[in-house]
């Protein structure tokens, strides 16, 4: 709520939805562009417009003041001073300024899961947060102080980012001690092995690589299976492997006979952790395979470690968008159609009807206490939103595909939330690094003529250069 509130009060980094359905965002300090700005305020220091927040016009908002005016734009800054000021149905996008310093010296991919080594942020209980409507601020640190203004501060907020989605919605990833994972090939089958105490846990993998590859070759990771057609990868010289959730976790909305919470093949390792969702666990597998490959080196499994990606599609597509996310060594993740509780937003999925949102979804998937503390409008309490989950694989490459024909899969928010993500992107000079695609006319899990190319370019312009 902006009401009675100074330019220095308002947060820092905002999402609303306009009565006729675009989005106004607002960031203080920053640069925007107006579309759609009424003709009245198309000259001069001041903007005549109105803002409206909730159900209720707010009378008092921020000062902007005009710095470039073109025959379809208008660019604002916020001012120092304070004034009642009116916006009505328009757009705000920001104008982003790279930090300085070369995109090219930003490193498209790491040689470790997690490359933030300094202390663990101290997060609030969950009766110690405030409700917030707009999507927070991908920018400001926990503290609710500090922000983001380096590409060297990313890696810390990033960190945290992980930590609170780890805290309030699918449980942890633990740690694994490179003296827990020992590693083998036999033919072209990937063996790891995890130990724990006494109790281990087998992850096999078959890696398939095309007989025109050169080794080593970059590697494609399905999560579950790859949905994206397979010539993308056998005629690009492109190794391919599965990762089988089941090891891990054997969930599945397919019936058989999943152990359930706390009999998992993870929970011998971690029976503490046995209030997990399963998309913590089965980020932590895919984790493990990974580690297998740089245990034993490119020269024995052929693999370029330096060229890893995923993909998954629907819940799978979430899967893939959770590893990506938590596994920096994953240098691009193409998550397709991963529906509500992927990339699509959970405070704009409940503004939604029909689709999967935090009320109306798999709670396997995440931990039980994620309804309990946030269903209804208590969405609004997250001191995060899956934005920023989108935003933890910068400054490594994503690309969210969607399908409208399924109303389930909140692509609109999905949308929105790649789009308000890809401002980390920007921030730091390398905007190309992000996409969303958003296509109908197919099946579920079925790629599109037309969604071809945006694909063929992500895997062209990250996995083979």
């Amino acid at each position: 709520d902006l009401n009675d509130k100074k330019a220095s009060e308002i947060g820092n980094f905002g999402y609303m939805l306009t009565p006729d359905g675009s989005k106004m965002v607002i960031r203080e300090h920053g640069s925007y562009k107006l579309i759609n700005a009424p003709k009245s305020s198309a000259k001069g220091d001041k903007a005549n417009m109105r803002i409206k927040l909730n159900t209720d016009w707010s009378k008092k908002s921020v000062k902007f003041e005009t710095i470039s005016d073109d025959a379809e734009y208008l660019y604002f800054n916020f001012a120092n001073g304070n004034a009642d000021i009116y916006i009505d149905r328009v757009v705000l996008k920001p104008v982003v300024s790279p930090v300085p310093g070369s995109a090219d010296a930003i490193p498209y991919y790491y040689q470790v899961e997690e490359e933030y080594t300094g202390p663990a942020p101290a997060l609030p209980a969950v009766s110690n947060l405030t409700s917030f409507k707009m999507l927070p601020d991908p920018f400001v640190f926990s503290n609710g102080k500090d922000t983001v203004k380096f590409f060297s501060d990313w890696a810390r907020r990033r960190y945290e980012i992980s930590q609170e989605i780890q805290k309030y919605e699918i449980g942890t990833k633990p740690t694994v001690d490179p003296d827990q994972i020992s590693a083998s090939m036999s033919g072209n089958t990937l063996k790891v092995v995890v130990t724990v105490g006494s109790n281990s846990v087998t992850l096999t993998s078959t890696i398939s690589v095309p007989k025109s590859a050169s080794t080593p070759c970059p590697l494609m990771i399905g999560t579950s299976m790859n949905s994206l057609p397979a010539s993308f990868f056998s005629e690009n010289g492109i190794a391919t492997m599965t990762f089988s959730e089941a090891q891990v976790n054997n969930y599945s909305q397919m019936g058989g006979s999943p152990a359930g919470r706390g009999n998992y093949n993870f929970d011998k390792l971690y029976p503490e952790l046995k209030s997990n969702g399963a998309y913590a666990e089965w980020s932590w597998g895919v984790s493990r395979l990974i580690d297998g490959l740089y245990l034993l080196g490119e020269d024995e499994t052929g693999i370029d470690l330096s060229h890893i990606g995923v993909t998954g599609c629907s819940y799978a597509g979430k899967m893939a968008l959770f590893a990506g996310a938590m596994d920096e060594r994953i240098c691009l993740t193409i998550a397709q159609e991963p529906g509500g509780g992927g990339a699509a937003a959970w405070r704009v999925s409940h503004t939604m009807e029909g689709v999967e949102d935090l009320d109306h979804t798999d709670y396997h998937w995440f931990m039980e206490s994620l309804k309990t503390n946030f269903g209804g409008d208590k969405v609004y309490m997250l001191p995060y939103d899956h934005h920023e989950l989108c935003a933890m694989v910068c400054p490594r490459a994503l690309l969210v595909l969607g399908n409208p024909d399924y109303k389930w899969l909140a692509d609109e928010s999905a949308r929105q939330s790649v789009e308000a993500a890809s401002a980390a992107w920007k921030q730091f000079g390398i905007g190309n690094k992000v996409a969303s695609s958003i296509v109908g006319g197919h099946m579920h899990c079925q790629l599109p003529q037309s969604q071809y190319p945006i694909v063929e370019q992500f895997i062209d312009d990250f996995m083979l250069k």
